[in-house]
């Protein structure tokens, strides 16, 4: 996918949220360790550290929402973060994104922390962020 079409799925994924702009994106799948995982429909990007990676975003077009795309290109994106080396893997998800929430805990995340006031939503209140991390492989 190209940073356009990356920055376009995202807006619609986000709209409450200021969203990610082209450049952005192409700056962050520049950076050493960027996997991206996923399609015009749904898409997944973390980034590889050394044995731990992180969930800078997954994003489902609004259209293609509860079919198990999120699910299997999160799958997607971890299988390649462990094959890069990572251990485990966090991120941050807002405190009232009861679907991330439920994806996330689905797929074996839990959480660890909390950061209020992390996200700022347009024309709302701040909202925390949820801390979350999952192991990739055995102890």
């Amino acid at each position: 996918m190209t940073p356009e079409a990356l920055a376009k799925l995202h807006a619609a994924a986000f709209s409450s949220m200021r969203t990610w702009s082209a450049t952005e994106f192409r700056d962050l799948l520049n950076q050493p360790g960027a996997i991206l995982a996923g399609d015009d429909r749904a898409f997944a990007l973390l980034r590889v550290t050394l044995d731990e990676a992180e969930v800078l975003t997954v994003a489902t077009a609004p259209a293609y929402r509860r079919k198990g795309l999120a699910r299997s290109t999160l799958a997607q994106a971890e299988q390649a973060a462990k094959a890069a080396g990572a251990n485990v893997v966090f991120l941050e998800v807002a405190e009232d994104n009861q679907a991330a929430r439920a994806l996330y805990a689905q797929a074996g995340y839990a959480q660890i922390g909390r950061r209020p006031g992390y996200y700022l939503p347009k024309d709302a209140a701040p909202v925390a962020a949820l801390v979350l991390r999952k192991a990739l492989s055995a102890p």
